[in-house]
């Protein structure tokens, strides 16, 4: 404290305010005997004892604020985790470094060795990258998607490691020239890997686009992300819903078979039949597993919107399987749609559920939507509730309001995810899927239709 009274002293000094030894010494003696524990008493102590011009007041409380300011705490955010939960987090960051870590090594390996990247490393950082048959091959979206390709390979720390490199040649003793014409090299370099991954983007967009042309079956239509369907394979995967639906009515109805049938409960049969010394007369069975009851949370903006339609086909259809079940639409408000859902027919209800937020240009709200809910609908759940949330996360860098997803969280039986991106995508630019991850029991990718179903037959089990 006393090394920053010294240098606020300097700054006013600085500033332009004239200060005296004697004033100065005036000060810390008065201090000396009230103490910095009572921030005004503070405040008016130096500003009594350093100011003696009035005009100088305004210069003493901005440089006051500088130097004595309320000073925000760091938070520890795994302080209220579980033991499991922050196991989980480490792992996730364990994982995340590790694949950066590998990346960033691979592209100086391909920058400093002069190797291409080959077929296969392309392939996987188009799927990572999620470069779909819809955007446009026009030159700025090419380059757009192959700077996607760029950021996944940690393009952007790539400048900052190639400085260090050549200051570690220049110490360790290596000629200027030398080190100058590897720079000149790895430029060339980088260039050309820059013009591989243009001319690659383009060529997954136009390859993709050419096998949309043809006509496509529904069995070729389960693997296609939704955001690359257009209107007939969208009608083609309608018709599809109801003979999927149907597929996982069948194996619910075989696990509810089992649930009634029940499980020999070991622990039970052998309390119930001390009495005949251990042996089994009374056979007791575990309890029949009950029908899910669930409450879902679905990002309905523009993006969304045809995964969150077969999402609604899918439960809809398997309404039988659930014991009770109210959804909620948002982009930047929350909306009840649960009438539209027991009220009206499939294709009706659906209409009614993407229609009562209309798309749009708005600013989705996911951290708004969530305290919204625990304010008006948090009775909802319990602890034989399943929590669903079915959106992609990107939440135009608003306050996620983690405290309120862990608290809805606790509550339920279990939380679970659904996003249509790929992982490699979760937390760059405005997505807060890493956040919300350690408080999830699970996370499921459903870009497509089949990753849907397979999500579903999930959460009835």
């Amino acid at each position: 404290m006393e090394e920053r009274i010294a240098r606020f002293i300097a700054a006013l000094r600085g500033a332009g305010v004239r200060i005296s030894i004697a004033e100065s010494q005036d000060a810390w003696q008065a201090i000396v005997c009230t103490g910095v524990m009572q921030q005004r008493v503070f405040y008016d102590v130096l500003r009594a004892t350093l100011i003696k011009d009035s005009a100088a007041f305004a210069t003493f409380d901005r440089l006051f604020s500088l130097y004595f300011g309320p000073d925000e705490p760091l938070i520890d955010p795994q302080a209220d985790l579980t033991a499991d939960e922050r196991q989980l987090l480490q792992q996730a960051l364990n994982e995340l470094l590790q694949q950066l870590a590998q990346d960033l090594q691979r592209l100086l390996d391909w920058l400093l060795n002069g190797r291409p990247l080959t077929p296969q490393d392309l392939q996987r950082l188009s799927e990572q990258a999620g470069i779909e048959a819809n955007e446009s091959s026009s030159p700025y979206q090419v380059r757009r998607a192959a700077r996607r390709l760029q950021q996944l390979l940690g393009w952007d720390q790539l400048q900052a490691l190639l400085e260090r490199l050549w200051e570690q040649l220049a110490e360790q003793g290596m000629s200027p020239q030398t080190i100058q014409h590897l720079q000149e090299q790895v430029a060339r370099n980088q260039a050309a890997l820059q013009q591989q991954l243009e001319q690659f983007a383009g060529q997954q967009t136009l390859e993709q686009r050419a096998r949309m042309t043809r006509h496509p079956q529904a069995a070729d239509l389960l693997q296609r992300p939704f955001s690359s369907l257009d209107s007939a394979a969208m009608r083609l995967l309608r018709d599809e819903v109801r003979r999927l639906a149907n597929r996982l009515r069948s194996r619910a109805a075989l696990r509810q078979k089992r649930g009634k049938q029940g499980r020999l409960d070991a622990k039970s049969t052998l309390r119930a039949n001390l009495s005949y010394g251990g042996v089994p007369f009374e056979i007791r069975l575990k309890q029949r597993r009950r029908k899910p009851k669930l409450v879902v949370i679905l990002d309905v903006s523009t993006s969304m919107r045809p995964v969150a339609e077969f999402f609604l086909r899918l439960l809809y259809e398997l309404q039988d399987q659930v014991q009770k079940m109210r959804s909620f639409a948002f982009i930047d408000h929350l909306e009840d749609v649960t009438p539209h859902l027991t009220t009206l027919r499939v294709d009706e209800a659906v209409q009614a559920v993407l229609t009562t937020l209309p798309p749009g240009y708005y600013s989705t709200d996911l951290g708004y939507c969530l305290r919204q809910f625990e304010a008006k609908h948090l009775a909802l759940i319990d602890s034989r509730t399943t929590f669903i949330i079915l959106g992609d996360a990107r939440n135009n860098f608003n306050d996620p309001a983690l405290e309120t997803f862990r608290n809805i969280g606790r509550r339920a039986r279990k939380t679970i995810w659904m996003n249509p991106e790929y992982p490699a995508q979760w937390g760059t630019d405005d997505s807060d899927m890493l956040l919300y991850l350690p408080y999830c029991n699970e996370v499921h990718q459903v870009r497509n239709l089949e990753q849907l179903t397979i999500a579903i037959d999930r959460i009835l089990l």
